[in-house]
């Protein structure tokens, strides 16, 4: 096992075949970087989804939001149309219909609220909570600044077809995906023990997804 920091540095690894598996990214990720690069790493087992949650020091429930609300968002753009469309999900807004993952505020077709946006680095939002609101934050940021998704925010995520691609994945060099022995790591990953751990180290708030593949593909 090694511990590489930094994405880009951890799928380069596993291109060089200095590591057989990484475990860390989502299914647009992947994607994302063998578009830019290239490479042809291949996804062989879901993980979980690490839900966005949509976050208040002033308000306990979504219907408290008042006119006119400021909504601090991600400054990078995934993060960015991942929000917009949690946004959506909690009936605050409209989006096109065609918003992808390059969407922005411009795709807003309809506001009832008249939510204004500032955009924010993603790393400070349990920072600026006092400041603003609402936060679009998204789960390991809120953990390391102390919240727990599933109990301190008003909205979050769920597994859906809207959030697939945000689910993470196991991933390796695309000669290896069918190795028996790669393949074994999904199964030990979705073991009982396994998965106790993780819901305890993490409050529960990584939410096991065991689906194939062809899902995320779809």
């Amino acid at each position: 096992m090694k511990d590489i920091d930094g994405g880009p540095q951890l799928n380069t690894a596993t291109v060089d075949e200095e590591v057989d598996v990484n475990a860390f990214q989502s299914w647009a990720y992947l994607q994302s970087f063998n578009e830019q690069t290239g490479a042809e790493l291949t996804a062989f087992a879901t993980t979980y989804l690490e839900p966005m949650g949509v976050y208040s020091d002033k308000y306990t429930a979504l219907e408290e939001i008042p006119d006119g609300a400021i909504v601090a968002i991600a400054d990078n753009p995934s993060n960015a149309s991942r929000g917009l469309l949690l946004l959506q999900a909690a009936g605050l807004l409209t989006l096109t219909d065609d918003f992808d993952a390059l969407g922005t505020t411009a795709d807003i077709v309809e506001n009832p609220k008249n939510l204004e946006f500032v955009e924010i680095d993603d790393t400070t939002g349990p920072r600026v909570l006092a400041d603003v609101d609402l936060a679009l934050i998204s789960n390991s940021v809120a953990l390391e600044g102390g919240l727990n998704v599933l109990e301190d925010s008003l909205y979050y995520e769920e597994v859906s077809e809207d959030t697939k691609n945000n689910i993470n994945i196991l991933v390796t060099q695309k000669e290896n995906a069918d190795d028996p022995n790669i393949l074994k790591l999904a199964e030990l990953y979705h073991s009982e023990e396994v998965q106790d751990y993780i819901a305890k180290e993490f409050g529960g708030t990584k939410v096991a997804v065991q689906k194939e593949i062809s899902y995320l593909e779809e």
